[in-house]
């Protein structure tokens, strides 16, 4: 993975008009199925909200493993899961597992409109992300884009929220979440539930109120 890219190579994607961009979830979209409930629509197992789904519904054309730099942290409060979500902080140290999809640019901006419960029906102008590697399209929660690089000279973009992990007070995640994200990763990493639940105990949020038994009991289901 490639460090965001200067000015003049993000000026020279957007002059071919990038047609693929390769979506990177870090969160409950790294499952498959969670993903397809996006591009599909429906309500996802759990929850009671119904995703009107993309206006192209074809599954990504490629799905791989992927480690971002910065840091995961759970926050705010999932009316759905009842506790803490993840997020990303791409300035903090570390890295972060995750699950690139690639996608058309039209499906990265359906899924991004869902996550903030809107209608799939504007596409995003990534000029502005391609340039300077951040764009926040709204205060919402999921409403900053951020280019995490390129691979095979495709953008890696994902979003999160506005703010920095120094700038909210992390939230405990509940063992629904945690479930969803251990099926993602090892859907996406391959790891072991105890590589799984190492990782996830470590994140702000889960940290020193999760223990790694108890989410390596969670990844083992």
């Amino acid at each position: 993975m490639s460090e965001p890219a200067p000015a003049g190579r993000a000026k020279q994607v957007r002059s071919v008009g990038p047609e693929l961009v390769w979506y990177a979830s870090y969160g409950s979209n790294m499952r498959m199925a969670r993903l397809r409930h996006y591009l599909d629509g429906g309500c996802p197992p759990g929850s009671d909200h119904r995703h009107p789904g993309s206006r192209d519904p074809r599954p990504p054309r490629l799905s791989v493993p992927v480690m971002l730099p910065g840091e995961m942290y759970f926050a705010l409060e999932s009316r759905i899961w009842t506790g803490g979500i993840a997020f990303y902080d791409p300035a903090a140290p570390g890295e972060v597992a995750g699950r690139a999809h690639l996608l058309t640019v039209g499906q990265f901006a359906d899924i991004a409109a869902q996550e903030m419960h809107r209608a799939p029906d504007v596409d995003l102008d990534l000029a502005a992300v391609l340039r300077t590697g951040r764009i926040r399209m709204g205060p919402g929660r999921y409403e900053t884009l951020v280019l995490v690089g390129h691979r095979t000279g495709v953008p890696v973009l994902t979003f999160t929220a506005p703010w920095s992990l120094a700038d909210v007070r992390p939230t405990v995640p509940s063992a629904g979440y945690l479930a969803m994200l251990a099926g993602g990763l090892r859907e996406a990493q391959g790891w072991s539930p105890a590589r799984i639940a190492g990782y996830l105990a470590t994140r702000p949020g889960a940290a020193g109120v999760w223990q790694p038994a108890d989410i390596e009991r969670l990844a083992a289901e």
